[in-house]
């Protein structure tokens, strides 16, 4: 009897949750499918496991908190006058995803240096904190305690002991150890305010009203309204303590200068208060005037499971769609979405010479199997993959027909799509973009390419294995 009972409530409740995920709004087909799989084949498990992570959840609360900063900093915009009204065709889509999915739109003016790859490249950073008179605004999701950690921790004490307003955000999960350190401490203790963005503590009702895996992944530094930092790399060493094995991490590193720091400003600000309810709003009442003429043009695209009108996946689309002649993609992680997946593929077979650059060796192996499901198709459709061999290589670039970039924190995959708090930048502009190219010709030296062949004489053991994970993709 209890056995019948039991089994009853069993599958009540799947039948409850297939449902719900037959009526759940913007939810693709194939993670519906996939979704359902899961809940109908794996007894009890599945059902806990769409509860914990089949949906996107974000208490009421810290939504309406979120989007009440945003209604904020909109009535406080004032347009640039470097705005670009009117962008050539050539960029239009892609201007146009772009203001779609992150609601900001281009400017010009602005000056883009690509730094050193080396531990060096955070020295014009330290330097610019060095120099600060106003604020320093920080916002990382790893935080280190190592040589590069310490030296950007303890410029940012410095300039607290000046009397510079500094505020640091760091990731709860990603910066964990940090925030139990010594340096930690001594931050706070110089007067430096710190906020721990998507607490990580674990508790029934918080797995009910939010995903429990919400990451802020931005890499963002601001002072001054003078000059600004993004790209890929986290504060730390290229050794990267965290996963020594597989150093060193290949990073990029941007300084910006110029009208598109106000977006980044704004992007730092909706996070901080948010976080924080302290209403730092005005701050975008500096308007930030143009370093060169005409300059690079540049656009802001922040991302985040808030705001669900699109991601960098649907803007690198845009961007496949107007490529004529080239295309160079860096990331970490290849686990896409169908159309980004499709466009890539399109792209190839139409003529433009696209080469996806990769780590020969990834620090997770199911993400790295499961990328390897999609390689037979790429390289079908006429794909050039470079696997890197000098590292892990995290470097998030994407450039097509030598004028026009994405950079910044998003990877390739449905994390950063869907789950990630990201942060990008749209970037064209003579000079700028040829070096970016250039670095990437940097990492096709020291890899190796990735045959159709060899893909093809995989043993049936691995095809089975990859090919089962790229179907579980949605589900990542």
């Amino acid at each position: 009897m209890w056995t019948s009972l039991l089994a009853f409530t069993h599958y009540f409740l799947a039948l409850l949750v297939v449902l719900r995920v037959l009526t759940r709004s913007r939810m693709e087909p194939s993670v519906r499918v996939a979704w359902i799989i899961v809940v109908e084949s794996l007894p009890v498990v599945g059902i806990l496991a769409y509860l914990l992570f089949g949906e996107v959840r974000i208490a009421q609360a810290e939504r309406q908190r979120s989007a009440d900063v945003r209604q904020r900093l909109t009535g406080m915009w004032v347009p640039s006058p470097n705005a670009v009204t009117d962008p050539p065709d050539w960029i239009a889509g892609i201007v146009g995803s772009v203001r779609a999915v992150g609601g900001m739109d281009p400017v010009s003016g602005n000056r883009f240096d690509l730094l050193d790859e080396g531990d060096n490249a955070f020295d014009r950073m330290i330097d610019a904190i060095d120099s600060a008179q106003d604020h320093v605004h920080v916002l990382f999701y790893i935080w280190l305690d190592d040589t590069s950690g310490r030296r950007v921790a303890e410029a940012l004490i410095r300039a607290a002991e000046r009397g510079v307003a500094c505020r640091i955000v760091v990731d709860a999960f990603g910066s964990r150890s940090f925030i139990r350190s010594a340096i930690w401490n001594a931050m706070e203790n110089a007067g430096i305010e710190t906020v721990q963005a998507m607490p990580t503590g674990i508790s029934l009702f918080r797995a009910l009203t939010r995903r429990l895996d919400l990451r802020n992944h931005r890499k963002i530094v601001l002072v001054d309204h003078r000059i600004g930092f993004t790209g890929s790399r986290n504060a730390a060493d290229m050794a990267f303590s965290a996963k020594p094995k597989y150093a060193p991490w290949i990073d990029v590193w941007f300084s910006i200068e110029g009208p598109v720091l106000r977006q980044m400003q704004a992007v730092f600000l909706a996070d901080w208060m948010s976080y924080t309810g302290s209403d730092l709003g005005t701050e975008l009442l500096n308007t930030v005037p143009a370093v060169e003429k005409p300059g690079v043009i540049a656009q802001a695209l922040a991302t985040g499971p808030d705001r669900r009108q699109g991601s960098v996946s649907d803007c690198i689309t845009a961007m496949l769609a107007a490529a004529r002649k080239n295309v160079v993609i860096t990331t970490p992680y290849y686990v896409p979405t169908t159309a980004l997946d499709n466009a890539l593929q399109a792209c190839a077979r139409r003529g433009v010479d696209v080469t996806l650059i990769l780590p020969a060796r990834n620090d997770s192996l199911f993400v790295e199997a499961s990328s390897e499901g999609f390689y037979l198709g790429l390289l079908r459709a006429g794909v050039r993959i470079m696997q890197f061999k000098g590292g892990l290589l995290h470097s998030k670039l994407a450039t097509v027909d030598g004028r026009v970039a994405m950079i910044g924190s998003g990877n390739l995959d449905r994390r950063s799509f869907e789950l990630n708090y990201e942060m990008n930048l749209l970037v064209s502009g003579e000079g700028i973009i040829d070096r970016i190219d250039e670095r990437q010709k940097t990492y096709i030296a020291r890899a190796r390419e990735l045959t159709l062949a060899e893909v093809e004489a995989w043993p049936v053991w691995r095809k089975i294995r990859n090919n089962t994970l790229s179907l579980a993709t949605p589900l990542l």
